[in-house]
């Protein structure tokens, strides 16, 4: 049924839009309570049958009901995503077929005890995620890494993914050249320099609550032995620290990347680690086997988030949320919640602050909101939001590189996206940081 005033410009707002979301959960749900592993469903099939009842309840002839869907799977930031998702696992393909991952990590056991390893990931990450502006390029830099130190501290690699992309959030909340931070600064009007000031009294508090969880977690790790300095291969660990030095220098993750796969092949060949072809037949298995499914899953849902916007399921969202508003407080928190339903229907949080900031800006101006808190509490909700997606970008990359476990199997170890969610919702409730709150 149609919800929307009789006003409302094209699309209309359809709730039922949403309703392939909750077919979606619905199945890992069912998934759950008949096997008790939420890895039973394969997230490509899961996707493929929530596709085909967006495509059901779409308006139209069935051509063009799959020209809405193409056009989605076929925008810049889907193809762009499919080109990391490519060099991310050819990286890590040949990174590991020649030795760089084992001799990183080996490395990393001799600078730092193991009981360090947790929180020093969580930082490297935070650190890396700030000079790159970009969440997935930073898991695609360090997962591996992440991955290799799994056997070693005692740590899953659904716990090591976990680590990894909360500092990844961290950055790509924080960082001048986010893209997310571009966007909320210049729709609101705010300077980056007091969006950042605002932001980081958001998050701070949980940036230090999950260091400290990290150190606790592992103080209580089995200890590893940890090679000699002299028994490491420090040729090696090239690629991996040419990678991380690229990232922090913030060059693109995809010349990063490329370079990274580059520098394997060059070190690999000189040190007889492999042939041409076994570099080119590492570089394979790691597109096509770690990222293969990930890529094509990745274009499912952006053709599906295509569908959903276009039957309305956005619209519908903004007519919701407002109504019965008359508070500031409850503003800020329609706006907390807006964010986090259109990153829900996008799984992309730069697209879900385009669409949100707009609405934002009128809530701003309606209710005397200072521009400067507006922009933080929708950045660090829409990362919060992100952090969290099964289907999104950063849980599917990390998924991947991690061995093939299910996002879902990430879930319950991502410390760092939950608390800056609860410190968020905090600081609307006791309407801090004072300085930008004004009235209740």
């Amino acid at each position: 049924m149609d919800t929307s005033p009789t006003n409302t410009t094209h699309p209309a707002a359809r709730g039922w839009a949403l309703f392939p979301l909750a077919v979606f959960f619905g199945l890992y749900l069912a998934t759950f309570l008949c096997t008790g592993d939420l890895s039973g469903m394969p997230v490509s099939v899961a996707f493929l049958l929530t596709t085909a009842v967006a495509l059901v309840f779409c308006r139209g002839s069935i051509s063009l009901r799959l020209g809405v869907f193409c056009r989605g799977a076929g925008n810049e930031t889907a193809l762009y995503m499919v080109v990391i998702f490519i060099l991310a696992g050819a990286f890590a393909g040949c990174a590991g077929a020649m030795g760089a991952i084992d001799a990183t990590v080996g490395l990393l056991l001799g600078c730092f005890p193991p009981r360090m390893i947790p929180a020093a990931l969580f930082l490297a990450a935070c650190l890396v995620s700030m000079t790159m502006g970009t969440s997935c390029g930073t898991i695609a830099a360090l997962m591996p890494i992440g991955a290799g130190l799994s056997p070693a501290t005692g740590m899953s690699p659904a716990a090591m993914a976990g680590i990894v992309v909360g500092g990844a959030m961290f950055g790509d909340n924080l960082s001048f050249i986010s893209d997310t931070t571009i966007v909320v600064t210049r729709g609101l009007g705010v300077r980056m320099r007091d969006k950042f000031l605002v932001n980081l009294r958001l998050v701070l508090p949980a940036a230090v609550a999950a260091t400290g969880l990290y150190l606790w977690m592992g103080w209580g790790l089995s200890p590893a032995s940890a090679p000699a300095p002299g028994e490491v291969e420090w040729v090696r660990t090239l690629p991996c620290a040419g990678v991380l030095l690229a990232a922090l220098c913030g060059l693109n993750v995809v010349l990063a990347l490329a370079g990274g796969v580059a520098l394997c092949g060059l070190v690999g060949l000189s040190s007889g680690s492999f042939s041409v072809w076994d570099w080119a037949l590492a570089t394979h298995g790691g597109i096509v086997g770690g990222m293969g499914e990930l890529i094509i899953v990745s274009l499912m849902a952006a053709g599906l988030f295509r569908l959903i916007e276009e039957n309305g399921g956005i619209q519908w969202l903004k007519y919701r949320l407002m109504r019965g508003v008359r508070t500031r407080r409850k503003a800020e928190g329609s706006l907390a919640a807006l964010t986090l339903l259109a990153n829900l229907s996008t799984a992309n949080n730069t697209i879900a602050l385009i669409l949100t900031t707009p609405i934002a800006r009128n809530i701003v101006r309606e209710y005397g909101i200072d521009p400067r808190r507006a922009a933080g509490l929708l950045d660090t909700f829409s990362c919060f939001a992100q952090g969290m997606l099964p289907y999104g970008a950063q849980l599917l990359i990390a998924s991947g590189l991690a061995g093939g476990i299910a996002p879902v199997a990430i879930l319950p170890h991502l410390h760092y996206p939950f608390l800056i969610g609860i410190s968020s919702l905090v600081a609307i409730w006791l309407r801090y940081p004072r300085r930008y709150a004004g009235r209740p």
